[in-house]
């Protein structure tokens, strides 16, 4: 009956904290943050702890997976480099220099245990992104950010693993790299292996229901094999995610996807929430660990203080570079423009540029020889890649930005406590890490909002400009569905007209897929206009 009393209880505080955030403009995290300590504080609420393993192990894999659902596959594909520089080449970087700042601050600290601490505080947060989602800022960031917080936990949990092996024996930096590699390329294999095998399976099981529970299990798939075979099993249910919302559309029903859509929003806040109201309850008993070690709850405010603002400066001498890099490669690639619309003339029988609609078209009902095509594919998604950089430039507000919103979170805290029992001066690492990520959630997490007013960063498309796409889009389909009509009536099927109508549905779905692949449209546009058919289609099979 406890137990049950807690759940409730902490059901209705998540619930509480959603829908009094947007009227509090305080992020929700925050408010259960609050709520945990608060409830700690009270006499009858006993300490909590909370095995580390349940929230690396339990929670983190299907949270991981979900975003890796919802994330764009395409602008994931666009910023690769700059995610993979984030995600790999920050975290690595921010562990040595923070370890370097550890090991000055506590000499009595050994450089293993030092790396230790510094690939703890090193990984932005994947749940904390959430805040600068909803701030209204340009969709590239969002990608940008989601997409380093998704991946730099592995590096940062595979790196603690390397230093604290260092710490119990002789080990070489080949073996840790060796080791981190290993542990990247296995999970990704597990994890692309388990989204194909999900998509199979899913597209087999004709009850939502059903469907809906077998996706709960999907996470857990890909990742408790990586971690029996040493590797990340987080990497494994992130590439999961990417494959399966990659590829969902095209072999799952529009029931079964929006059953699933609905079914993990809710698992999502749900786990977020009691990830977070977790952190708040066993907040007051850490400070009292150290307290009892006499180690000193002011010296760890200060080096937890000193450790966020090297970390931010260690961010922000990381992205400045990146973002020149980016603006280099945004000149040479516009630069390329012209030459690429003369290519695309040059294949074009008529002397135009063959348009991505026109080749979609042209694809779906013939008149084209293949290597032609897979030319022409290209030119087209490279002329789109270069657009999107066209809209979407990052200068230095977006750069400044990007540097706040770099919060610390879940992952600092959880990766913490699986520090070994005999880690010298333990409890008060575990504090530093919570005061950062808490002080990290507390001051970027609540300043993000006045920081988009200030900087004024690039936001999305303007109302006229999602107008346009919208009505390009719905021209497309008009086309589309138009000769399928025709094919219907050529073939005197013109009397089914529910068959037809489903048929025009499926036709118009499979041509956004495929100017999907090649980029020409907005994921926001794409993905509303994809939401309308599978309602439509809801609607007429019911």
């Amino acid at each position: 009956m406890e137990y049950l009393i807690i759940g409730v209880v902490a059901l209705l505080a998540i619930a509480f904290a959603t829908v009094v955030s947007p009227r509090l403009g305080v992020a929700s995290p925050l408010i259960l943050v609050a709520l945990g300590v608060g409830a700690s504080a009270l006499p009858f609420v006993e300490p909590i702890e909370v095995d580390p393993e349940v929230i690396l192990a339990g929670v983190l894999p299907p949270l991981l997976y979900a975003a890796g659902v919802s994330i764009p596959a395409t602008d994931f594909r666009r910023e690769f480099k700059s995610i993979g520089a984030l995600s790999v080449l920050l975290t690595i970087i921010s562990t040595v220099l923070l370890g370097v700042l550890f090991h000055a601050i506590l000499p009595d600290l050994s450089w293993p245990w030092a790396f230790a601490i510094g690939a703890i505080v090193s990984p932005s947060d994947p749940v904390a992104t959430a805040i600068i989602k909803r701030s209204g800022v340009a969709p590239r960031m969002v990608s940008l950010l989601e997409g380093e917080a998704l991946l730099n936990d592995a590096t940062a949990l595979v790196l603690l693993r390397g230093a604290v092996a260092a710490a119990a024996s002789a080990v070489t930096v080949w073996g840790v790299a060796g080791e981190f590699v290993m542990a990247m390329t296995v999970a990704v294999i597990i994890g692309w292996a388990v989204g194909h095998l999900n998509l199979w399976i899913s597209a087999r099981i004709p009850d939502t229901t059903a469907n809906t529970v077998f996706t709960f299990a999907v996470p857990f798939l890909a990742s408790v094999p990586a971690e029996l075979m040493g590797a990340s099993g987080l990497v494994a249910a992130v590439v999961a995610g990417l494959v399966t919302g990659n590829g969902a559309a095209r072999v799952l029903s529009p029931q079964v996807r929006a059953s699933d859509h609905q079914t993990w929003r809710a698992i999502e806040l749900m786990l977020e929430g009691v990830v977070y109201l977790i952190l708040g309850l066993e907040l007051i008993g850490t400070i009292q660990d150290v307290q009892r070690d006499h180690e000193g709850v002011a010296f760890a405010a200060g080096v937890a203080a000193l450790t966020l603002l090297a970390a931010l400066v260690v961010r922000a001498a990381f992205i400045a570079p990146l973002l020149w890099v980016q603006g280099r490669r945004a000149a040479r690639a516009l630069a390329a423009k012209p030459k690429i619309a003369d290519a695309r003339r040059a294949l074009a029988s008529d002397g135009s540029a063959t348009s991505a609609i026109r080749l979609v078209t042209r694809r779906r009902w013939g008149g084209s020889q293949q290597s032609a095509e897979m030319l022409e594919r290209h030119l087209i998604r490279t002329e789109a890649d270069i657009s999107y950089l066209e809209k979407a430039p990052l200068g230095r507000r977006e750069g400044a930005l990007m540097v706040w919103a770099g919060m610390r979170g879940v992952v600092t805290v959880a990766a913490a406590q699986t520090l070994p029992i005999d880690t010298p001066d333990r409890s008060l690492l575990v504090l530093i890490a919570y005061i950062v990520a808490i002080s990290s959630l507390v001051i970027q997490g609540g300043t993000v909002a006045w920081a988009v007013r200030l900087l004024r960063p690039a936001g999305g498309a303007s109302e006229e400009e999602v107008l346009a796409e919208r009505v390009r889009l719905q021209d497309f389909l008009e086309r589309v569905g138009a000769q399928t009509r025709e094919d219907f009536q050529r073939d005197e099927r013109d009397g089914h007209h529910h068959a037809q109508h489903l048929a025009i549905i499926k036709a118009k779905r499979d041509a956004l897929l495929d100017v999907r692949s090649l980029g020409t449209f907005s994921s926001p546009a794409l993905s509303a206009m994809l939401a309308e058919l599978d309602a439509e289609q809801i609607r007429l099979e019911l």
